[in-house]
């Protein structure tokens, strides 16, 4: 029963991971083909994602609460369910924005940005997979690595398109519009970064 739960929480990790992939396809299909008027449905299924990510983890926190015996630090597990949905919520927010804000044409330098944020989901889900084992795991520290490389182009992508906007865009209303957007990006690869840096506190405190 023991080693039974101790999996139930590593592998909850790992679903977290994929509802965040899962949230980073639908932005980028949502840029990719980018259609205001149909932004709301993009907004649900996102929602969708993002409620079944909250499920997994009020469902983890019932466990342990109840658990006398966790395979890694309380503390952790905690913070790491945390850091996991906060990526999930991140990517949410970024349609919100395109939504509320009524954008009717997306510009060119967001496309490198999903793509950024795609790639440090689909990191976070192999490092997470890798975690599982993580004593013994020959490449959990190059998985962390990667995700705090990843989040330092996502800074660069985002200084790079501010200096675009900046210096192209002539409407007050929609520079102030564009660099919320932007910041809400650049906030998805930050809270990726935030879960890699979860993992390796966790690795250094449970070995």
């Amino acid at each position: 029963m023991a080693k039974k739960q101790d999996n139930f929480y590593f592998e909850t990790f790992v679903n977290c991971a994929e509802h965040a992939v899962e949230a980073s396809k639908i932005l980028r299909r949502c840029i990719e083909s980018y259609d205001p008027d149909n932004l709301s449905e993009i907004l649900q299924e996102i929602h969708n994602t993002e409620h079944a990510a909250d499920v997994k983890k009020h469902e983890l926190m019932n466990v342990l609460a109840k658990a006398f015996i966790t395979p890694i630090e309380r503390d952790d597990i905690i913070l790491l369910s945390q850091c996991l949905d906060e990526v999930v919520d991140k990517i949410e927010d970024v349609v919100l924005r395109l939504y509320c804000d009524n954008i009717r044409k997306i510009r060119p330098e967001m496309i490198e940005a999903v793509d950024i944020v795609e790639k440090c989901c689909n990191e976070m889900k192999l490092m997470m997979e890798d975690f599982s084992n993580f004593k013994h795991s020959k490449t959990l520290h190059e998985r962390i690595v990667r995700i705090n490389t990843l989040e330092e182009d996502a800074d660069k992508i985002f200084i790079s398109s501010m200096h675009t906007l900046h210096t192209t865009e002539k409407d007050p209303v929609e520079i102030i519009i564009w660099r919320d957007v932007f910041r809400y990006l650049e906030q998805c690869a930050d809270a990726c970064e935030h879960v890699a840096d979860a993992c390796e506190k966790a690795y250094m405190n449970n070995t």
